[in-house]
């Protein structure tokens, strides 16, 4: 029998798995990021299990590291997101689609029309992830000499979504009448020019395509920083968390939702779901066997960058077995590098250490039997600590294949996750509104208040 509270899942598809050995993994795909067959089956096998959502990260460059690194990385070529997803789009029926946009190094227009043109070519499942990049190494692509200061980013990003939004307005929903007889394609009564003025953006408008199927693409954020709330907390329909106990969990899931009831949102229109990398066994010796060998496929040089990178600050050129030393502040993503800089404080661990946990994954995991896994998604929904998880697979496809035939029957039987989709749309999937156009009532509601 259903519960009342659902468990929502998306899945982290870009990298196909955030671990640095994964590529490596025996039966794996290796070049999987970067191939359009392999990604489609991923894609058909979520929907088969009935997930919210297919979400693809992105990154704006190839990350500057150390050749001794760089020859390591599996995420140095994959697909453009919206290429990818709109693709995808054509071989899936069901499953949502989430692409990150920078509204550090894009443009309003251009994000507002790439979303609303995936909307409309998938039937209305798309999801835009808001990022303000945190890479310093994105910067130098963009004519930045140094990243821009992590304040300013979110001062920008606030706009741009007013922007976007906005953009995504311009057509009222039954602004294209297409009367052949009398020659009339669109009531340019039902047209708003946006005319946007703002401290860092002039948009006129409006935007060249009809209102997207959902209204508005789902809106997806991951900032964890107080800026970061505070914007999700303005502004976002599911948040990707990064809470690694279920303690952390609820303090977050508490503090974001009650900003939004504190600024006249309804907590209920949005979805925390934090990242949870998932190994399946038979047994939990079993998960725990391949989460080992998993770790240790990865390389002290892909770990001790990965490590610089969280924390945003080169550590290769100190002692490997000696501690982490006093980190200097910098524009890199402050809830990443607390993480680990508190895991480091709290361990007393070597930096040799905290490399391998950098390049395994340091977060949430969830390592087990289907059964134990379903124990612990379940603590984290009951106790309010998250509305779902974005799951990340430790191995593709075999790891993914594993979380669908065994955890998901496991969670179905439960009642806390569906057995099928109750609607088409990715907002109807997350129980989300669709939001009402900023500029014009319904024509019915319009002509009964005259």
């Amino acid at each position: 029998m259903a519960r009342s509270r659902q468990l929502h899942l998306g899945a982290f598809m870009r990298p196909v798995s955030i671990h640095t050995g994964a590529w490596r993994y025996p039966g794996a795909i290796p070049d999987a990021n970067f191939n359009f067959p392999a990604l489609k089956r991923f894609a058909r096998k979520l929907e088969h299990g009935k997930f919210d959502a297919f979400f693809m990260a992105d990154h704006l460059g190839v990350l500057n590291l150390p050749v001794e690194a760089l020859k390591r990385s599996h995420t140095v070529t994959s697909f453009e997101p919206f290429t990818l997803l709109s693709a995808l789009a054509g071989a899936t029926e069901r499953i949502g689609l989430v692409a990150t946009a920078s509204t550090t190094f894009d443009e309003p227009f251009h994000v507002a029309r790439r979303f609303a043109s995936l909307d409309h070519l998938s039937g209305g499942r798309a999801g835009w992830n808001i990022v303000t990049t945190a890479n310093p190494d994105s910067a130098l692509n963009f004519g930045y000499e140094v990243q821009p200061d992590h304040g300013a980013r979110y001062v920008r990003a606030r706009e741009f979504y007013d922007v976007v939004t906005g953009l995504w307005d311009s057509f009222a929903d039954d602004a294209f009448v297409r009367d052949v007889e009398a020659g009339i394609y669109f009531d340019p009564d039902r047209l708003h020019v946006l005319d946007h003025k703002g401290p860092q953006f002039a948009v006129r408008g409006p935007l060249n395509i009809a209102r997207p199927v959902q209204g508005w693409p789902v809106i997806v954020q991951a900032g964890a920083s107080e800026p970061g709330r505070q914007l999700a907390a303005e502004t976002a329909e599911v948040v990707f968390g990064a809470e690694s106990t279920i303690e952390s969990g609820k303090a977050f899931y508490a503090d974001v939702k009650g900003r939004m009831a504190r600024i006249g949102r309804n907590p209920d229109h949005l979805k925390i779901l934090p990242a949870a990398f998932v190994v399946v066994g038979e047994t939990v010796a079993e998960a725990q066997a391949k989460r080992s060998h998993l770790d240790s496929l990865v390389h002290y040089d892909s770990g001790i960058h990965s490590l610089s990178g969280m924390l945003g600050h080169d550590v290769s050129g100190y002692d490997p077995d000696g501690p982490l030393p006093e980190i200097p502040d910098t524009n890199a993503s402050k809830s990443a590098r607390e993480r680990i800089l508190s895991y480091a404080r709290e361990k007393g661990v070597t930096i040799r250490q905290l490399a391998a946990k950098a390049g395994s994954y340091a977060g949430l995991a969830f390592v087990g039997t289907p059964a134990s896994i379903a124990d612990e998604m379940e603590r984290w929904l009951d106790e309010r600590a998250s509305d779902g998880f974005n799951v990340m697979f430790p191995y593709l496809p075999e790891g993914l294949d594993d979380f669908v035939d065994t955890v998901v029957p496991e969670l179905q039987r439960r009642g806390i996750f569906r057995s099928d989709y109750a609607g088409t749309t990715l907002r109807e999937h997350l129980g989300l509104p669709r939001p009402a156009n900023q500029f014009f009532a319904p024509r019915d509601a319009a002509v009964a208040a005259e």
